[in-house]
């Protein structure tokens, strides 16, 4: 689904009839996104490999690693705006969040991952197709 409103419309969007296709306006959002979840999975969830810290300590630490999140997120978002819609844009972020988190608490925090977690998030990616499906007919 192309977004033809809102402050970037038409900035990064696709010719009506054309595809999405692989380029700079469909592919940068997603390359910034995850990127950006990396810096914000340790910035929110990093610290738990150290209780001793004082906790002052690492929300001065999670902040600072937060700071450059959004200099790949905000961008993310400002250029994908033009191609994806906001519900689209907050779906993929989502998606990535889930990925990236899954990836960190098995090989960083030395977690398992259980059927539990892969049914919840199959449902989340039930709930993603239905966001790009666009409107029930």
């Amino acid at each position: 689904m192309r977004c033809d409103n809102g402050p970037s419309a038409g900035r990064f969007a696709v010719p009506p009839g054309e595809e999405l296709g692989f380029n700079f306006a469909t592919l940068a959002p997603i390359g910034l996104l995850i990127a950006s979840n990396l810096f914000m999975t340790f910035a929110w969830y990093g610290h738990l490999k150290f209780p001793g810290a004082a906790l002052w300590v690492v929300v001065l630490a999670s902040w600072a690693i937060a700071f450059f999140e959004y200099w790949l997120a905000v961008p993310a978002n400002r250029i994908g705006y033009g191609v994806y819609s906001g519900a689209e844009l907050k779906t993929i972020q989502e998606v990535i969040s889930l990925s990236v988190f899954v990836l960190f608490a098995v090989f960083y925090l030395g977690e398992k991952f259980t059927w539990n977690h892969g049914i919840g998030f199959a449902l989340i990616a039930l709930g993603a197709f239905f966001i790009f499906k666009g409107p029930l007919k």
